[in-house]
């Protein structure tokens, strides 16, 4: 298992928002990964036109995964119609 940040955004709608959230921890659970914390970061704007959205609702996930799996996840994370956009980001843990 590796530690991943998962940058993930929604719509602004709360239904849109929390269908999106409770799907996309759905799916980590059912690819194994553990979800160590969760940061809401708040609405921003977005830089482009996303699914006809300006503006989204940021959440950061630090998740512990298995690397074979990532591929897969992002695969199952398309279906997703209220997640506009993530992102997986391996944190490089530091030896002590």
């Amino acid at each position: 298992m590796r530690k991943y940040e998962l940058m993930t955004i929604y719509p602004l709608e709360e239904d849109k928002y929390k269908a999106g959230l409770e799907a996309l921890k759905a799916d980590l659970a059912n690819f194994g990964a553990e979800i160590e914390k969760e940061e809401p970061y708040g609405d921003r704007d977005l830089t482009y036109e996303v699914k006809r959205q300006k503006r989204g609702r940021f959440v950061l996930l630090t998740i512990k995964a298995n690397p074979s799996k990532i591929v897969e996840m992002d695969a199952q994370f398309k279906f997703n119609n209220n997640l506009l956009k993530y992102l997986f980001v391996l944190v490089e843990e530091k030896n002590a």
